[in-house]
Parts: C-alpha cells; structure tokens; sequence
C-alpha cells in the first residue's frame, strides 16, 4: 500500500456562526484517486479548498508530507488546481495557456517548450498548440485546463467537480480520461462531485460525506456493496431501506418473516436496518416466496425495467430485465447474500 501523503486531523472550518466542517479525519495516499463526494453544502469543496490553501481551517491540521501546511500560503504548496470553470486564458492561445506558470518560473525556453508537448500529447492534445482556447469544445478546453495544472508537476492534482459543465457523452469520456491521466503521471488525484456515478467510476476510494461529516471511507465496491448507514445506502445508488431486527448473527427479522443473512457482530435482538439493492431481488411466483405482493408500475429504464411491487408492509423497487405487467401477484426472492444490514442511526439527533 502506497505511504500517507496528506493527513487531515480533526479538521474544522466555521463561516460565521455555520459550522461547515466538523472534526474531519482523513488519510489520503501517493498515487490514490481519491473522491470526496456528497451532496451540495456537505462540505466536500470546504475540505478541497483547505488543502488547497485558498481557506484556513478554524481548527485542526493539515498534514503534507509530514509538514503541518495549514498555515502556508497556495502558492507555495505542491498541489494545482482545476476548477469547473476552467479560468483559461482567452488572449493566449494552447500552448501559452498551459506554459503560463513555467514562464512566470522564468525557465529555460527549451525545457517548457518540451514540457508543455509532452504534457499536450498526455491529454490528447498535440498539434493544438496554436488554437485560440476560445475555439475548443468543452473536453478540450478541460484538458488544457488539465496540462496547465500538470505541467508544473504538482504532487497532487486538485479537481472541484470539473466536468459539470460538460454533456452526458463527454462526461463519461472524460472520466474515461481522468483515470487515464491519472495513472500515467502517476500522482495524487483529489476529486470533488456530487455524482455517485462519477465516484464510484474513476476512484480508488471514495469518501462520502453529508452536513460536514465523513459517513464512510472505502473503495467504491465497499460504498455500494456495504454501505454503513441509511445516507451512504440511499445516496449511492437506489435502494430498499428497511427497519428491522437483528435476532442473532446471520438471522434477522422484517416485514413478518426471518431471513438468513452474512452479517454477524450485532447484539441479539438489536434494532437495524436492512439495505437491499433493486438488482438483487428476483420476481418470482408467490408460492415461491415469503413476501409477496402485486406489480402496481413498471418502467422501461433501456438496459432494465424498473419494477415497483406493493406489499403488505411496504413498496419494494426491483430492477430486472423481464417484464410483469401492473396488477399481477407475485413473490419477492433474495438470498442471504443479498441482505445487508446497518446499524439504524437517529438523524434527528445527528445521526448518533
């Protein structure tokens, strides 16, 4: 496993009387894709922008390379930034657009001439280096905005949800991309979306966070297969939440029926809450299962249909590329696999 590079001790950050940040612990590594990701005000750009060095923290350290950098200046820190809004320079063409920092640097002519094609062919650029920026596409003015950042080979890449302002397509190519170049020059990557699909795509952990809190910390299959509370369930992905109880390890008990399940550790009889993914629940005669009800709408979703089955206690969403027209009775079936169970939280009482 790659060494810490950036610690984050009991970070907080207030605006006035708002507490945005509280109390954030945070281990990111050399070479990781690492995501912060949440939805608007979780305070997600509040950290980015700490790192940085454009916001001081009210209280806490930020630790880079072993050095507490909280109190230094961005401009002398080893990190770039990337912005949605690109802040290219319109007057400079391509080239001078990402060799502006290393001539500021008064460096040799020949060094940044070699730096900045070599950066322009990282991100698919070459031969571009004579266009007026104000004449790209979107994905193109975001890998100039990319090769500027890294030309001047930070030790991490800082990006603040940059492909917001791109079209589905290119979202999707540009992500492609992101890891790509990622991997390639081979440093720190800090990304800030509020797009679960995102996350879970290009990272290598993901941290989802929600009013100022980190909820869970984990590669993006530990986020979607194991979510540790109903937050991180429900905002990544589609899920059925269910209160429920814990009679024993690998048995737990809702919607009148005991289900065998992989999950140990809970106290006997202790109240949770079961996750079930849509995708892990197959439709299937009553006869054949516990719980059982009736289709009441079915959308055709392109890859599935998206299923929605009334049942005594609940309604329960199933994906499935079969089709069950509205009003039929069937059975629900899921195995012991596909049950996942989370401690119950009491948000009105902040999540404890």
């Amino acid at each position: 496993m790659s060494e810490v590079l950036i610690e984050l001790k009991g970070l907080s950050k207030n605006f006035g009387d708002q507490q945005v940040l509280k109390g954030i612990d945070l281990n990111i590594r050399e070479n990781e894709f690492l995501t912060l990701l949440g939805p608007s005000g979780c305070g997600k750009t509040t950290t980015l922008r700490i790192i940085a060095g454009f916001e001081e923290p009210s209280h806490g350290e930020v630790i880079f390379d072993g050095v507490d950098i909280a109190k230094i200046p961005s401009y002398k820190r080893e990190v770039n930034t990337v912005f949605q809004k690109y802040s290219l320079f319109p007057f400079l063409n391509v080239y001078d657009n990402v060799a502006f920092g290393l001539k500021i640097k008064k460096m040799d002519k020949k060094l940044i001439e070699h730096k900045v094609k070599r950066m322009l062919k990282l991100v698919g650029l070459e031969g571009f280096d004579k266009r007026d920026v104000t004449k790209l596409s979107g994905g193109q003015q975001q890998r100039v905005a990319i090769a500027r950042a890294l030309v001047n080979e930070p030790k991490v890449l800082l990006l603040d949800e940059p492909l917001g302002a791109l079209d589905a397509k290119l979202r999707k190519e540009m992500q492609i991309e992101l890891k790509k170049i990622q991997k390639e020059v081979g440093i720190t990557f800090i990304f800030v979306t509020h797009d679960q699909e995102e996350a879970l795509s290009m990272s290598d952990t993901v941290v989802v966070m929600h009013e100022g809190v980190i909820q869970q910390v984990g590669t993006p299959e530990d986020i979607y297969n194991e979510p540790e509370n109903r937050f991180v369930a429900s905002f990544i992905g589609e899920s059925n939440i269910i209160e429920a109880t814990m009679i024993k390890d690998c048995l737990v008990s809702f919607d009148d029926y005991e289900f065998e399940c992989v999950d140990k550790g809970f106290k006997n009889n202790e109240a949770v809450e079961v996750v079930i993914r849509p995708e892990d629940i197959d439709i299937v005669k009553p006869k054949e299962a516990k719980i059982k009800g009736k289709v009441s709408s079915i959308i055709f979703k392109g890859v599935h249909h998206e299923i929605v089955v009334e049942t005594k206690h609940r309604d329960y969403l199933i994906h499935t590329t079969d089709y069950f027209k509205p009003g039929l009775e069937v059975g629900l079936k899921f195995g012991p696999d596909d049950i996942h169970v989370m401690y119950r939280m009491d948000w009105e009482n902040g999540g404890n």
